[in-house]
């Protein structure tokens, strides 16, 4: 069985993070599959979605140590093209990748207890985000 819903978000600025656990949660809750995979995916190439431990310090420290290893900056071939400021967004959003597998298992997600799905802006203008979460597996019976 398959199960699909989005989850739509708004954004304000780059680095600005949101915790999606719950609403994936409740997601593979209304799909009534037991057994199985969720899959997170975020359409657009300028954001990304992963796991971690969804704390202030961590809100804070992705998107710096984003920021020092792709800083944003004028002298990438992107840059040079468009000319929008937005070429380390797509690099950082490009390592850290638009989706992201878990597990589920007896209705639940399978996730560790410091371990929460989040949903990362790397674009530099507020963007209306869509977030597509896929449910494959086999229903309780």
């Amino acid at each position: 069985m398959v199960y699909q819903e989005e989850i739509r978000l708004r954004t304000t600025h780059a680095g600005q993070m949101h915790d999606l656990t719950e609403q994936v949660a409740a997601i593979v809750a209304r799909s009534g599959i037991t057994q199985g995979l969720v899959q997170v995916f975020n359409i657009g190439s300028t954001a990304a979605v992963g796991t971690i431990e969804f704390e202030p310090g961590l809100q804070r420290d992705l998107p710096q140590v984003l920021n020092q290893l792709l800083p944003p900056g004028r002298h990438y071939g992107h840059e040079q093209t468009w000319q929008d400021g937005n070429a380390h967004s797509h690099l950082q959003a490009t390592l850290l990748g638009p989706s992201l597998t878990v597990p589920v298992r007896q209705g639940r997600l399978v996730l560790g207890p410091w371990q929460q799905i989040f949903h990362l802006e790397c674009d530099i203008k507020p963007r209306d985000r869509r977030v597509l979460v896929t449910v494959l597996g086999e229903g309780g019976g």
